[in-house]
């Protein structure tokens, strides 16, 4: 790991690891786990891209889940684990936390890519999620990393309940408490999408017989509602 960075390469991934709450011992871990393999082919330079660091942050993601809810519903027999695990790691919740952390606005992507709306697809935000998980890993070692997906997923795991047979997802959550105060409607509103086609960001509000709860975006029609619903329980909470 000996690639140099630019200074202004530097400043940025340091912001980000600072918001991340990260302290990189060597930042060109950082640095490698947001090169996409785009970019690294369209260079005229040896460059290292972040798949490695993804099959290795993904090894990471799992054994951190798998371990804190192994210790932390010891109730759950194994089939509800692995279905508890499966709901926390799957593509929409690892993305849509990417999103949040604007790790596409960090990725060096190849010129297709990026005019393709790279930074903004949910499979390649997912992957960034899991690079930077192996960043730290190899940074730092397991209990950072540990401790770093515990925190970043910290609102999926907070989902699974004693004896849950999975994660509920924000819509089912906000659902079941509206039906808990009588014949209540929730209906999610398409307002509007933006991009080319194969890369829109879609955006959705959450209402509440004719009430505006939350509003809120992602790469698909899924993602967005669920964003919606979270800003609606975030309000309804307060």
């Amino acid at each position: 790991m000996n690639e140099r960075v630019t200074a202004e390469r530097r400043k940025r991934l340091e912001e980000l690891a600072g918001r991340l709450g990260v302290h990189f011992n060597n930042i060109c871990w950082l640095h490698q786990a947001l090169t996409h393999t785009s970019y690294a082919n369209e260079s005229r330079f040896k460059v290292e891209h972040n798949e490695r660091l993804e099959f290795l942050g993904d090894a990471v993601l799992e054994l951190a889940i798998s371990t804190y809810l192994f210790e932390r519903f010891p109730e759950l027999p194994e089939g509800e684990l692995t279905k508890s695990r499966a709901a926390v790691v799957c593509e929409a919740s690892l993305s849509s936390r990417a999103a949040e952390l604007n790790l596409g606005d960090y990725l060096l992507l190849g010129h297709g890519e990026m005019l393709s709306g790279g930074r903004r697809r949910s499979s390649m935000l997912e992957d960034a999620f899991e690079s930077v998980i192996g960043a730290i890993y190899m940074d730092q070692g397991w209990e950072p990393a540990r401790k770093y997906v515990v925190r970043q997923l910290e609102e999926h795991l907070k989902q699974v309940g004693a004896g849950a047979s999975a994660v509920k997802d924000y819509k089912t959550i906000l659902q079941e408490l509206v039906q808990c105060h009588g014949e209540n409607k929730i209906r999610y509103v398409m307002l509007g999408a933006t991009g080319p086609d194969h890369a829109k960001i879609f955006e959705f509000d959450v209402r509440l017989n004719d009430e505006v709860l939350g509003t809120g975006t992602g790469p698909s029609k899924k993602a967005a509602e669920q964003q919606a619903a979270k800003k609606a329980l975030e309000k309804l909470n307060k």
